[in-house]
């Protein structure tokens, strides 16, 4: 059985160095990072990483409870202007939602920007694929409107 590999991309026009602070700038990271219908906010965040509570704006889609999803994220590797790898920690009680998934973000130069490629490895199963595409697609939307410069994806 080959390895769950969920991925997405886009191209957005910034520069690879105002891309790279924006995933590892936490007002950057509270402002983007949420997929559409939901808001977050920090627990802790330090240099190692940080505890974040995303909050639904409907109730009874939660993972960790009826609203929230609760994720502790490590930063495993960064390599400025290149790499961010994370490590995120699920906290929910249900098995199929809970576990250790590691996502790396990769910047790469392309014509007019930056490509901002996400791969997520060791997703819980309970998250499908396809609703995990489509927040990681919402994501990075947000990162290009925050960067004040949306493109096609």
């Amino acid at each position: 059985m080959s390895e769950r590999v969920d991925r997405a991309e886009r191209r957005i026009a910034a520069p690879r160095p105002e891309v790279y602070r924006a995933l590892v700038t936490p007002e950057s990271l509270l402002a983007w990072l949420p997929p559409e219908g939901m808001t977050a906010r920090f627990e802790r965040f330090d240099a190692s990483g940080y505890r974040m509570v995303l909050t639904y704006g409907e109730s009874g889609h939660g993972k960790s409870s009826e609203d929230t999803d609760v994720v502790e994220t490590e930063f495993v590797k960064l390599v400025p202007d290149e790499r961010v790898v994370q490590r995120i920690v699920f906290a929910a009680e249900d098995p199929a939602f809970a576990g250790v998934m590691t996502m790396r973000w990769s910047l790469s130069d392309v014509a007019e920007g930056t490509l901002v490629t996400i791969e997520a490895r060791d997703v819980p199963p309970g998250i499908s694929p396809d609703d995990h595409r489509t927040g990681l697609t919402s994501s990075l939307a947000n990162l290009a409107t925050h960067l004040g410069r949306p493109t096609a994806p």
